[in-house]
C-alpha cells in the first residue's frame, strides 16, 4: 500500500466530513466547496440536478424546513483509479423539524459518489443517494 494510496483514501474520507459538517452547520460556502462546478446529483428526489451552484441553491432551500441536522457517515469503500475515484458510504442523517422541533426524520441511506482530483483536491463528480428508509418520530 503506497503512501500516496493512502493519503488518496483520507483525503477522499475528509471530502464527505466536510460534506457532513457544511449541511450540519450550515456553512454552505464550505459544502459547495466538495463539488465540481458540472457535478451531477440524483436520488434526493425526482430531479437530477447539474452543476455545483444549482445543487447548493436546492440544498440551501431544502434545509429551511429543518432545524438542526446531523449527517453521521458511516465507514467508507473506495476504489481509486489515478485522478478519480468512486466512493460507497454509509450514512444516518438525523433532521430536527423547524416548525416542530419535537419531530425527527431519520434517513437510513447509501452515498455512491464519483470523485475527481482537481489541482491536487478531490471534489465530487457525481452523487447519488440510494436511501435504504425513513422513519419519522414524533416525541411526546
Amino acid at each position: 500500500m503506497s503512501d500516496q494510496y493512502v493519503a488518496d483514501r483520507i483525503a477522499l474520507m475528509d471530502v464527505m466530513a466536510t460534506y457532513a459538517k457544511g449541511v450540519d452547520e450550515r456553512d454552505l460556502k464550505l459544502y459547495r466547496s466538495c463539488f465540481t462546478d458540472d457535478v451531477e446529483v440524483v436520488g434526493f428526489g425526482a430531479e437530477t440536478f447539474h452543476g455545483g451552484d444549482a445543487w447548493t441553491t436546492y440544498v440551501t432551500d431544502a434545509l429551511k424546513q429543518f432545524g438542526a441536522t446531523q449527517h453521521m457517515l458511516g465507514p467508507q469503500l473506495a476504489t481509486i483509479d489515478g485522478d478519480k475515484a468512486h466512493c460507497r458510504t454509509d450514512v444516518q442523517a438525523q433532521h430536527y423539524m423547524a416548525n416542530d422541533p419535537k419531530t425527527t426524520l431519520t434517513l437510513w441511506a447509501t452515498y455512491l459518489t464519483d470523485m475527481v482530483r482537481i489541482n491536487g483536491q478531490w471534489k465530487i463528480k457525481r452523487h447519488e443517494l440510494v436511501s435504504r428508509g425513513t422513519r419519522i418520530q414524533t416525541d411526546q
